[in-house]
């Protein structure tokens, strides 16, 4: 029993042994970049009353 769930003749990652190291590496996933993905403009958050005197103090040990 096959534990494969991509269908007979589909491209597929492989794994790739790269000389001098212990590790290997696979090889991008078919339909993907190599760019990461982009960030939508985020929403803005509700604020609180504490929020500004937050952000401006600092932890003692920073």
């Amino acid at each position: 029993m096959s534990t494969d769930r991509t269908p007979p003749g589909s491209p597929r990652q492989r794994v790739v042994r790269v000389p001098g190291s212990r590790r290997a590496k696979l090889t991008p996933a078919p339909g993907t970049t190599d760019e990461p993905a982009g960030r939508d403009a985020e929403a803005p958050r509700p604020t609180g009353p504490n929020d500004e005197r937050m952000r401006r103090e600092k932890p003692p040990h920073y």
